[in-house]
């Protein structure tokens, strides 16, 4: 088996539902971390063997995301280039797509990432296109529709109440644990945390109508300090009459991007690189869509066995928080493995920072590499639930 290895990885800030990247184009957020990912990768583009980007949402002014994006970040024309969809994963499918490409002969260098503009998720009219005959019709929220499981029927806050009640957590739990994920992206953003993975993207500002100004967009908008358990209580409960799971214990809405470059490590050492990170194994696993979110605790024990580890060997968890309840469900089962809070999201989760879907698999990866660094870590992990029942995990080693 060949050692495939990151040698340059970055992410946008994540912007909140209808915030900063409202109207920004999600080709143009992979774009901008295509581009900077090849920069501090240092290598020449025309080496890119193939482009894979994961995306949810993929709308039809950039059909094919994943190849325009490069296009605009400056990957020449005759680099082809992928989009692919796995959910709240495809992120992470991206790198082991490229894994697996490398071990196939397909190529040695590959840019792989995640992008999701929420925000700009349309409203469709089906059907209209043959004409609309007699009476009204329905505008669908496809942000909506894409939340809401097709087979069980369920939108992704119900699956999580029942996770909640099956592993008996409550609303005080949950709160607890969304107040603290926020303190803690909080308090890394204050500290410059983020500031290393985080590429600057402009955007302008309009007053009536007219371009006034530019922005950069650095840090993360959905972050709340002020939110207190007292606070969360008073937050309505939408996914089921007298449940627990709340908008203040769930991941908010958002966009964003995260890319990195993954090749062969003896085509790094090749061109004098230093890996910033290994890939030592990845998994995924199925469970039922209506409790999709305990898919972790599946996939996680199946990487740490491809890699020949245990969970107590892992030094730094990057778990994405889909829902609290989800995350603390997760937590329960893996306990008698040796899961150790203390090693879990130590900057907050995506309940504190956002949950760009097609983006978050990607963005993990980088979060938790350039913690490891900071930290002198050598085993990390990251993991995800996955929308339709699934769980995505990957161990990344630092020499």
């Amino acid at each position: 088996m060949k050692e495939v290895v990151i040698v340059g990885g970055c992410r946008t800030a994540i912007g909140r539902h209808g915030g900063a990247f409202r109207d920004v184009p999600a080709q143009d957020l992979a774009a901008a971390v295509f581009k900077e990912a090849i920069r501090r990768a240092n290598i020449d583009p025309h080496l890119i063997d193939d482009v894979i980007l994961g995306c949810i949402g993929q709308q039809s002014d950039a059909a094919n995301i994943g190849r325009v994006a490069a296009l605009m970040a400056g990957v020449p024309a005759h680099v082809p280039g992928c989009t692919i969809q796995r959910n709240c994963v495809s992120g992470m499918m991206s790198i082991s797509m490229a894994y697996q490409a490398i071990q196939a002969g397909d190529g040695e260098v590959f840019l792989c990432g995640g992008v999701e503009s929420m925000s700009t998720a349309p409203y469709v009219v089906r059907k209209a296109r043959w004409g609309l005959k007699l009476r009204h019709t329905t505008f669908i929220d496809t942000l909506w529709e894409g939340l809401t499981d097709p087979v069980c029927g369920q939108i992704m806050g119900r699956t999580a109440e029942n996770l909640a009640m099956m592993y008996n957590i409550s609303q005080e739990e949950q709160d607890k644990y969304a107040v603290k994920s926020h303190q803690k992206a909080f308090r890394a953003t204050r500290m410059g945390k983020f500031r290393d993975e985080i590429v600057p993207f402009r955007v302008s500002k309009k007053v009536a109508g007219q371009e006034v100004a530019y922005e950069d967009i650095t840090e993360d908008e959905c972050i709340n300090p002020g939110l207190t358990v007292q606070k969360a209580a008073l937050y309505p409960k939408v996914f089921l009459k007298g449940g627990t799971v709340t908008p203040a214990n769930a991941c908010p809405i958002s966009d964003g991007a995260a890319a990195v470059v993954v090749m062969t490590a003896e085509k790094a050492k090749a061109l004098g690189l230093e890996p910033i990170g290994t890939i030592r194994s990845y998994a995924y696993a199925a469970v039922p869509p209506d409790i999709m979110g305990i898919g972790p605790a599946y996939a996680v024990p199946m990487a740490l066995k491809r890699a020949g580890l245990k969970l107590t060997d892992i030094e730094l968890i990057e778990l994405n928080e889909a829902f609290a309840a989800q995350v603390l469900a997760v937590g329960q089962e893996l306990a008698d493995q040796g899961w150790d809070w203390e090693k879990v999201n130590v900057n907050g989760g995506a309940i504190a920072l956002g949950h760009p879907v097609g983006c978050t698999g990607t963005r993990i990866v980088v979060t938790l590499l350039y913690e490891m660094i900071k930290r002198d870590l050598t085993l990390g992990l990251a993991t995800a639930c996955v929308g339709g029942g699934q769980g995505g995990a990957m161990i990344i080693e630092r020499q």
